[in-house]
């Protein structure tokens, strides 16, 4: 890890947290089936939890569980057995926002380092001294603190890890603590259900004028008011380990593979840069453009260099199209110019695919011909996670993903 800068990854699900390993992270952050703020996301088992430790070891990188969910006082009865589990499983830290976590640890007498999380809105030294002082290893701070705040709070916080997000969703709410979804659909954010109502497209209705609806702006398509930007900090990597940052998160434990591949290794090749080349590194503007090809909105540096006021706010929903289709995952690398691969989204003889890879970088090919497991030959892949073979010319390993350019 440059300087003991951690690149820290999210993953919904085992294929996540091993491409997330391949692409470069040197920790993952999963949940479990319960306590966590992505019940939506697959999750983990205990038994999977347990078997995700073990692959993390024997890679000497690290694994963190979230058990970060606000408690109600009918859990409180599970929280030690889980925390016991957590611990025998060999888990590298764990992440809290509720006390009754730090309590429950005390209690049993758990040793694995524990993790405050951002949902505890950490702004100033002082309140991370006093998390410091109640046995808390890390600290995620509040997405809302900028990066003169981030150095001012390691300075005052002595050996306090200090964690920041610098790629991913952004909430409306302060540091994610909202009560919209809740009211609105019943589904509580704050338990992991969030419906994400902020990304709704909204009109105003006057009462009395049924069926007349009126865009909150100009636009003729209506406005998604509360709808905010994606965080992107990849180009000021400097600036986030300069200022004390431990590790550096990326959100996402609902998204594709295909999203994990994308940004971590992007940001992997960003601090490679910045460790080989040091006061001599330049930012590489493709890595921007590696993370477009994966984006779906577009991108803020957040609150780092201060409010950013609407600029953060993506109010027409602007974000043009993605402009690449996940394709296909590489299953066996290639043999003799074929490589097997496991289909992910409609792909044909005839187009050009690009690589994602750890491995090899900007590298395309066209597809020639494709046969299936009975070795029938085929013009196109329709069938979902189909397994193939095609020809390939590059050396591509198990766990490279196929993309196309549409």
């Amino acid at each position: 890890m440059e300087q003991g800068v951690e690149l820290l990854a999210p993953a919904g699900n085992r294929e996540c947290l091993e491409t997330a390993f391949a692409f470069g992270a040197d920790a993952v952050y999963i949940a479990g089936k319960q306590f966590g703020l992505r019940a939506f996301a697959a999750n983990f088992t205990d038994d999977e939890i347990k078997s995700a430790a073990g692959y993390a070891r024997g890679l000497d990188k690290k694994l963190y569980v979230t058990v970060n969910a606000a408690l109600r006082e009918g859990e409180l009865p599970e929280l030690g057995g889980y925390l016991r589990f957590l611990r025998e499983c060999g888990v590298d830290g764990i992440i809290f926002s509720d006390p009754a976590v730090l309590q429950a640890a005390k209690r049993e007498g758990i040793a694995v380092p524990l993790h405050l999380s951002t949902q505890a809105n950490t702004m100033n030294s002082h309140a991370a001294q006093f998390w410091r002082e109640a046995g808390v290893r890390r600290i995620v701070l509040s997405r809302e603190c900028t990066l003169k705040e981030v150095s001012e709070i390691k300075r005052g916080a002595g050996d306090l890890e200090i964690e920041v997000f610098v790629h991913g969703a952004m909430c409306i709410a302060h540091s994610g603590r909202c009560l919209m979804s809740s009211f609105m659909t019943g589904r509580s954010g704050n338990r992991g259900e969030c419906a994400q109502p902020c990304r709704w497209e909204y009109f105003l209705h006057e009462r009395g004028y049924d069926g007349e609806y009126f865009p909150v702006s100009e636009d003729g398509r209506g406005a998604y008011v509360l709808n905010s930007k994606d965080l992107m900090m990849i180009e000021y990597i400097p600036e986030l380990i300069e200022a004390g940052v431990t590790s550096l998160k990326i959100e996402g434990r609902m998204k594709s593979v295909y999203y994990v591949a994308s940004v971590v290794g992007a940001y992997r090749r960003a601090l490679d840069g910045y460790k080989e080349h040091g006061a001599a590194y330049v930012f590489d503007n493709a890595l921007k453009e590696e993370l477009e090809k994966s984006a779906t909105r577009l991108f803020t540096t957040g609150f780092f260099f201060g409010n950013p006021g609407g600029g953060a706010q993506d109010t027409v929903r602007g974000v043009a199209p993605r402009k690449y289709t996940f394709c296909a995952k590489v299953t066996a690398g290639a043999e003799n110019g074929v490589v097997q691969v496991e289909q992910r989204n409609k792909f044909s003889v005839g187009e050009e695919l690009e690589t994602l890879s750890p491995h090899l970088r900007g590298a395309a090919f066209t597809v020639e011909y494709m046969e299936n497991e009975d070795g029938a030959r085929q013009q196109s892949a329709p069938h979902a996670q189909q397994k193939l073979k095609i020809n390939c010319p590059f050396p591509l390993r198990a766990g490279d993903l196929l993309r196309r350019h549409d």
